[in-house]
């Protein structure tokens, strides 16, 4: 078990109206080092028991060799950790921190085609995961970016992907909108009919990696197990 560090919040940004990015350093190792998929878990003083003042997040950034993560935050209404971090916490605000945890990693050969499906934020350790493959060239298959929110307003990483998708051989970032206007050009729908289409052409042997709400897993994982896959092969992170 990694022990409990100080984490220093060095930059915060707004990544759409309700979701925030914190750039997090933590100064006690020169290298904070992690596999992409992993997550941290924040000690924030929202309330006097340890287990209810713990959150977790996936670290949104690839490890470069430094000191620094990101994490990428949707603000929860109601939610005691999400509303601290959103109202409380400025530039220089400082937290224990733990990890990285967490075993939701990809292997270390890619031999198969890869579908990584997410709503929301629950793109974070996906993001991680493309860039490192990018930055180390990695053999890889197809890998597939399925990315669901609800409008063009809360698409995270958008203009990001699409340029990783234009500049890297067989990675397909494909979003979709499940309540946004069918003028504004965008794909309308869910993630499930997305990875549905291209099994059903395909059906190739592959590897699936959920994250984001529980009803979306809960979902995908059935409909994957219907398609023919072993449940081996679902791999998932839940948010929330």
């Amino acid at each position: 078990m990694e022990p409990w560090r100080t984490g220093k919040v060095i930059r915060i940004e707004d990544a759409t109206y309700n979701t925030k990015r914190f750039w997090i350093q933590v100064p006690e190792v020169d290298v904070f080092d992690f596999k992409p998929g992993q997550f941290v878990t924040l000690d924030l003083p929202i309330h006097e028991k340890k287990n209810k003042r713990w959150r977790s997040y996936s670290i949104a950034s690839h490890p470069d060799g430094s000191n620094i993560i990101e994490l990428v935050i949707v603000l929860l209404e109601g939610g005691a950790g999400t509303t601290y971090l959103f109202n409380e916490v400025t530039e220089g605000s400082e937290f224990p921190l733990r990890g990285p945890q967490g075993v939701f990693t990809l292997p270390e050969t890619i031999d198969k085609d890869i579908f990584l499906i997410c709503t929301g934020t629950g793109i974070a350790p996906f993001r991680s995961m493309v860039h490192y493959i990018k930055l180390h060239n990695i053999a890889h298959k197809n890998i597939y970016l399925m990315f669901g929110c609800r409008l063009l307003k809360d698409c995270l990483y958008g203009e990001e992907m699409k340029q990783l998708d234009a500049e890297m051989k067989d990675f397909h970032y494909l979003p979709t909108f499940s309540r946004e206007s069918t003028e504004s050009n965008v794909r309308i729908g869910y993630v499930h009919a997305m990875y549905e289409s291209i099994i059903q052409e395909a059906k190739p042997d592959a590897s699936f990696y959920l994250c984001g709400w529980k009803n979306m897993i809960d979902d995908a994982r059935k409909k994957i197990q219907d398609l023919g896959y072993d449940k081996k092969e679902v791999h998932f992170e839940l948010y929330g």
